[in-house]
């Protein structure tokens, strides 16, 4: 399968100025060279036509560039031609190569097989969708620290360390009568199990700042929820009125706040319907509730707090929530002393409050933690399992060795551990979790 020769468009599919197609694998050169008869020369751009060989007809005027294996992505011969970015004209080119001997890649495939042929490791290779699916800067950062092997550095590091611990104890298991130097096995291998405890502390920071928050606003009817969600957008992007449960359906947007993507989800007053689209609408707050990592609870300081707010801060007990006071330019009549969060006092009319809001709804879902620009975060749920794993090997490794166990007990959790190291980096994954990680890729990457 992964000797073919196989081609995509590397481009999103529209009108626009430039469609890139890209050709991969032993044939690349050949197969292109059927339907591009200018030549191709390891990078330089050649200007030229895509001929149908069956009729000579000119599908595209393009440019092409060849590079050689091994020094391209994939570490293969790759063509890339570079036509009109019309989806007609790109399908053109596509079909054409498909006929003169190419296949269509699977989703994936070009990183995947930059992975295979050991140009890049499955840490890298997992970066480079990060840095496509970006939504901030700082998520920008962390999947670019990623794809140049800011992890798997330190993770190699930490692999050989234990393979020269297992070498040694299985050097002792296998030849007992041998004058072995002793050798500090304790050291090592609690600096190791501290250094995975250090990386997984800092995964949840990692994987809010790649993946966001789902932030749901809830509260009573008119106590302006949606105007909160047109604030923090910056745009009016509910309807708000007098009226109250104008809101009947769940409206989602994302906001960047201090580089954290929020997905804030508008949602229905949490109150009994009286009609089934307002049942309908209670039902989807009742699953964005409980679907959201931070809840934005909006109270209405201008009147007393309610039977009604009461409940639903009921409901919410036990989730995160920051309480938002709105309405705070009227006279207040609500009384705070009771209540079980210290509300963020602001005024959807005025603005007032909006700045304080954003940095309490950023300190809660960082936990106090203080995020450095060259701290290096962890952010793939996928490597904080294998990372945990990691650690609980290490952590039973110890056990066996401050107990005074034989040292088969030592090596089988530190073997485990190395392997779990090797889930992230790719030394010890399976084909089922390769198929399943470059399936979330577009076809032409």
């Amino acid at each position: 399968m992964y000797e073919d020769t196989i081609v995509a468009i590397a481009t999103p599919i529209g009108e626009g100025g430039i469609g890139i197609v890209r050709v991969s694998g032993k044939d690349a050169r050949a197969v292109v060279a059927k339907v591009f008869a200018q030549g191709l020369r390891h990078r330089r751009l050649s200007y030229g036509k895509i001929i149908d060989p069956r009729d000579g007809a000119v599908l595209d005027e393009v440019m092409a560039t060849f590079m050689q294996a091994p020094r391209s992505y994939t570490r293969e011969d790759i063509v890339e031609i570079y036509g009109h970015g019309g989806a007609v004209a790109l399908q053109g080119v596509i079909g054409v190569l498909l006929r003169c001997g190419a296949r269509m890649a699977n989703p994936g495939e070009f990183t995947l097989r930059a992975f295979l042929n050991g140009r890049i490791d499955l840490a890298q290779a997992e970066a480079v969708l990060d840095v496509i699916q970006a939504k901030t800067d700082a998520g920008l950062r962390i999947a670019m620290d990623g794809l140049q092997g800011r992890l798997s550095g330190p993770l190699r590091k930490l692999r050989k360390e234990l393979i020269e611990l297992l070498a040694y104890l299985t050097a002792r298991i296998d030849f007992p009568e041998d004058d072995i130097p002793p050798q500090d096995v304790l050291a090592p291998l609690r600096g190791a199990r501290e250094e995975v405890g250090r990386l997984i502390a800092s995964a949840d920071t990692g994987i809010i700042f790649r993946q966001g928050v789902r932030a749901a606003i809830v509260g009573r009817p008119n106590v302006g929820k949606s105007s909160l969600l047109n604030r923090l957008l910056g745009q009016d992007r509910a309807i708000v009125t007098p009226v109250p449960g104008t809101t009947r359906d769940t409206v989602e947007e994302v906001v960047n706040i201090q580089s954290i993507p929020f997905v804030l989800v508008d949602t229905a007053g949490m109150t009994e319907a009286s009609d089934l689209v307002e049942v309908l609408g209670v039902e989807r707050t009742k699953r964005a509730v409980s679907r959201a990592d931070l809840l934005l609870l909006v109270l209405d300081l201008s009147q007393p707090i309610t039977e009604e707010d009461r409940a639903i801060m009921q409901r919410v007990e036990g989730k995160s929530v920051v309480a938002v006071g709105n309405k705070s330019d009227l006279p207040m009549r609500a009384s705070l002393a009771d209540l079980p969060w210290d509300p963020v006092k602001t005024s959807m009319t005025t603005g007032q409050g909006l700045e304080a809001l954003q940095e309490r709804m950023v300190a809660t879902v960082l936990g106090g933690r203080a995020v450095t620009s060259d701290a290096l975060l962890v952010s793939n749920p996928r490597h904080k399992t294998a990372l945990e794993k990691t650690q609980e090997h290490l952590a039973a490794a110890e056990d066996s060795l401050l107990k005074g166990m034989p040292d088969d007990f030592v090596t089988i959790d530190l073997t485990s551990a190395l392997n779990a190291l090797g889930e992230i980096t790719g030394e010890t994954v399976t084909e089922e979790l390769l198929e399943t990680i470059f399936s979330r890729f577009c076809i032409g990457k």
